[in-house]
């Protein structure tokens, strides 16, 4: 029986007590005693109300569309040559391969993207070549820290170029192409039933969250497991700004490759986000 049939019977219920009771008092009736006033029963305490849940987020947030038909994309320990002939397409020319690494290219670009927005991305990982040359920094004086040289920036000059000349649409459909492999190279990373486009996003946020610094950036050397700075190779150098230096990976990359070349890649990323999740959704976002 629904509530509303449960109340309306107690309604009829009472309505027919009430008039029954009125017309038996107009009735003449012997005289009884009384009886004694009945001793109401002490209502039994309420149950407690249960805490609700907080509602579920939905499992997944930004969804792709595959662009590959069933059986198109070879398992995922497969992949290597058929992903490299895809970014060979997508860029136009050999030579710009030379600066990703194609062994495990899934695994590899799965597990850096997860990191970058994280305090921690093992550079033999990457799926990308390391940079030539050595971090430069100048001095400006004594007990001042160093500041990242303006010819450090040079060193990125290439890889900053190979990421420009990419068509984000072009590359955005090669990623939703590729998208079974990378969701079960996320999978086997340790993220079983969460959705890696999800990640992607949150990622490319965080990148896109990297401050502007408009001064040049200073950085100090720092000791090694208890040795001593010193003007052989190893030397660490963290973000004088400790609001800088608590930055994740990837926004300290950012930072580290010069105002330039960051504006070039953040503006990339800003295309990729809005070719990813659609105009609609980059609106919501600027608002």
């Amino acid at each position: 029986m629904s509530s509303g049939s449960r109340i309306a019977l107690v309604v009829v219920l009472v309505s027919a007590a009430v008039f029954g009771a009125l017309f038996w008092l107009r009735r003449p009736q012997p005289p009884v005693a009384a009886p004694p006033a009945p001793v109401a029963a002490p209502a039994p305490p309420a149950p407690p109300v249960p805490p609700q849940p907080p509602p579920e987020a939905p499992a997944i947030r930004h969804p792709v569309a595959s662009g590959a038909p069933p059986g198109a994309v070879p398992g995922l320990d497969d992949s290597d040559g058929f992903i490299k002939n895809a970014i060979a397409d997508l860029v136009g020319h050999k030579s710009s391969l030379s600066l990703l690494v194609f062994d495990g290219f899934a695994r590899r670009f799965v597990a850096t993207v997860n990191n970058l927005a994280t305090d921690s991305a093992s550079a033999q990982l990457w799926p990308v070549t390391r940079t030539e040359g050595r971090f430069t920094v100048e001095a400006p004086g004594a007990g001042d820290g160093a500041i990242i040289a303006p010819t450090n920036n040079a060193r990125y000059a290439a890889f900053v170029a190979f990421v420009d000349a990419i068509d984000a649409q072009r590359a955005v459909a090669l990623y939703t192409r590729l998208y079974p492999l990378f969701q079960r190279a996320y999978e086997d990373l340790g993220f079983p039933g969460k959705y890696f486009n999800d990640r992607v996003v949150e990622v490319i946020d965080n990148l896109l969250a990297t401050p502007d610094v408009a001064a040049r950036v200073k950085v100090r050397l720092i000791t090694v497991d208890g040795a001593a700075p010193s003007a052989g190779t190893g030397r660490l150098y963290v973000f004088a700004d400790p609001a800088l230096e608590s930055s994740t990976v990837g926004q300290k990359i950012l930072l580290r490759v010069g105002p330039e070349n960051a504006r070039k890649l953040k503006a990339k990323l800003a295309s990729v986000r809005r070719h990813l999740l659609g105009d609609a959704d980059a609106r919501a976002i600027a608002r």
